[in-house]
């Protein structure tokens, strides 16, 4: 495990990004588990506010550290221990950030209603996409090939170019989710690429305003989709985030 480490971690100049994946992922798991203890009124955490009596959200001290790591990062470049530290302030900073995204967006604190579960959807696919580049881009798609097949440079750049094509495509037709594991298994971005787009999606939009029969097989399929998987994305948000928790002597949105 040492020498595998070693060897794709440490020796490509990757370390940095593994830390700030690492502290990015933990600090979310921290704060959500804080935030669920403040909310049940349990523990010693409390909200932090200020004199005046204003709530100070945690979004607050998290631009400041990645600010802070951003630019520390920058100015250190990708070895050596400042790199490391910076990307680790980076990482705690970026987790705290994201972990209100929802907030900022709808610029309201919306942390445990229903549009709060933007924010656990947003780190689940930055995580991903870290990941993605921590990996090599696309560990079990186009990438691997053997050092013969990438000696044909035409070969290898035109298969990429293809497999990003799919991507966008699938991107295109409002299917975000496969977009990003199709960069991982090119598999799933054909596929996405090839079936109706999305209602709502620029694709729907500009190719099918006089395709009544598409529109009409999206709408059936995208209701099909959503009603077989919401329900264990919802689940899969509610066990992260901990937005179905019931709170003993409080209302249905309690704050944190």
């Amino acid at each position: 495990m040492g020498h595998w480490f070693s060897r794709n971690i440490v020796e490509p100049g990757k370390l940095p990004l593994f830390l700030a994946l690492s502290s990015f992922v933990l600090t979310f798991l921290v704060t959500r588990t804080i935030t669920r203890l403040i909310r049940a009124g349990k523990g010693p955490f409390r909200n932090v506010s200020s004199a005046s009596g204003l709530h100070i959200h945690h979004v607050v001290p998290g631009v400041v550290l990645a600010i802070v790591g951003g630019f520390g990062a920058v100015a250190s470049g990708r070895q050596g221990v400042g790199a490391g530290v910076f990307a680790v302030v980076f990482g705690v900073g970026a987790g705290l950030v994201l972990d209100e995204f929802a907030l900022i967006l709808h610029l309201d604190d919306v942390y445990w209603s229903e549009a709060g579960r933007q924010s656990v959807e947003v780190v689940v696919l930055t995580a991903a996409l870290v990941l993605l580049a921590l990996a090599g881009f696309s560990p079990l798609g186009v990438n691997d090939m053997t050092s013969e097949e990438r000696q044909d440079r035409v070969t290898f750049i035109l298969t990429l170019a293809i497999n990003f094509l799919f991507v966008l495509v699938t991107l295109v037709k409002g299917k975000f989710r496969m977009a990003v594991i199709g960069t991982l298994i090119p598999f799933v971005a054909i596929v996405g690429a090839v079936r109706l787009a999305r209602p709502g999606s620029w694709w729907s939009r500009r190719l099918y305003p006089r395709r009544h029969r598409a529109r009409a097989r999206s709408r059936i399929r995208t209701y099909r989709h959503d009603k077989r998987w919401v329900k264990v994305r919802r689940r899969l948000q509610d066990l992260i985030g901990g937005f179905q928790e019931r709170v003993p002597g409080r209302g249905s949105t309690p704050s944190r």
